[in-house]
């Protein structure tokens, strides 16, 4: 039997099971081990908020259509961040080069479900780095969304960049801007992931919530304010501040999954007067400038390796490693307490 994580409404959680499915040709079969759960993306299906709950995306237009929705509930098996063995292959791909073999650790998008039966092609380069925990293989999306946050931020040897939230993703951003030689401003509400970003290599910290940030920042930077900012909370406040916050033509990378009307960010005031940048980064492509180098494959890789080779420590962003069956009290923790946790894994 196949076990998957479902969403029948909003808030409400349940661990579904169904016989599993005859492996096609041309696939794999996958025994998760671990999916990570994201804090941002997931939590919009989980609290009923998704714009894919109330109308359609059309891929051909570019746009969401009004009238229909394009997914209902129960919603099952959202997640993108898995880790687990291959345990078959369909007859045909066995010795094929360059494809994962049974018995191999890959990583991938199969989502909160006991096993994946996934596309061979689509595993190809995911089998998981040598020497590498397969916990570290629940980070490669992640890793990827703040990676590529920071190509699209420009970042430059010096440059002084803030980062706004310090979630999972955040303190990925800020250990990679640091890598790529910024000196880093971390802003966040919760006093403890300010000292989580401490040890990811922020040079400086600021409370949203007590701390005058966009003033501050000026402060850190003879008056400059910073070069770039990059916004990863998904909150249209930060947004805003994150405008307020950097210099005269600064770059802000909008990287956050924002939800409904954007109440609090107001475009007639710095970022007009101040003829900032903004720019969104989402995962289904790179920058346009460096698509021709890069792509959301060699994010993931890319990432995995700097995990590999010591660079980046995705080990202690794990906060809870929670038993698949557990799930609906793991989305509980991190809509109601998010202090308390920072990455949840389910484990199967």
């Amino acid at each position: 039997m196949e076990r998957v994580v479902q969403f029948t409404g909003p808030r409400q959680v349940e661990v579904a099971e169904h016989e599993s499915a005859p492996l096609p040709p041309g696939h794999l079969r996958v025994r998760t081990r671990y999916s990570g759960i994201s804090a941002g993306t997931e939590l919009t299906a989980y609290r009923g908020t998704n714009p894919y709950l109330t109308r359609t995306w059309d891929p051909e237009a570019r746009l969401f259509r009004d009238g229909a929705a394009g997914i209902a509930y129960p919603v099952a098996g959202w997640g993108y961040s898995e880790v687990g063995e291959v345990t078959e292959a369909s007859p045909e791909l066995r010795d094929r080069p360059g494809l994962p073999a049974v018995g191999d650790l890959v990583w991938g998008i199969w989502g909160h479900r006991s096993e994946g039966v996934v596309p061979a092609e689509r595993m190809a380069g995911h089998t998981l780095p040598a020497g590498l925990e397969p916990l570290a293989g629940a980070f490669a999306r992640v890793g990827a969304i703040a990676y590529n946050a920071v190509l699209g931020a420009d970042v430059h040897l010096g440059e002084d960049v803030a980062v706004f939230g310090q979630g999972v993703v955040g303190l990925l951003t800020t250990r990679l801007a640091q890598l790529n030689g910024a000196r880093v401003t971390a802003v966040d509400a919760l006093d403890v992931r300010l000292e989580s970003a401490r040890q990811y290599g922020a040079e400086a910290t600021l409370n949203a919530r007590t701390d005058d940030v966009a003033e501050r920042l000026r402060e850190f930077t003879d008056g400059r304010g910073a070069d770039a900012a990059i916004e990863i909370s998904g909150a249209y406040p930060a947004l805003h501040e994150a405008l307020r916050s950097v210099a005269v033509g600064g770059r802000v990378v909008a990287a956050g999954f924002y939800q409904g009307d954007a109440a609090g960010l107001r475009l007639g005031d710095e970022f007009h007067h101040n003829r900032a940048q903004l720019i969104c980064s989402q995962i289904g492509g790179v920058p346009h400038q460096l698509a021709g180098r890069w792509s959301v494959e060699r994010l993931q890789q890319t990432f995995l390796r700097l995990v590999a080779e010591g660079k980046v420590d995705v080990k202690s962003l794990v906060s809870h490693v929670v038993p698949a069956a557990e799930a609906a009290d793991a989305y509980v923790l991190l809509d109601e307490r998010p202090g308390e946790a920072l990455q949840i894994v389910l484990e199967f």
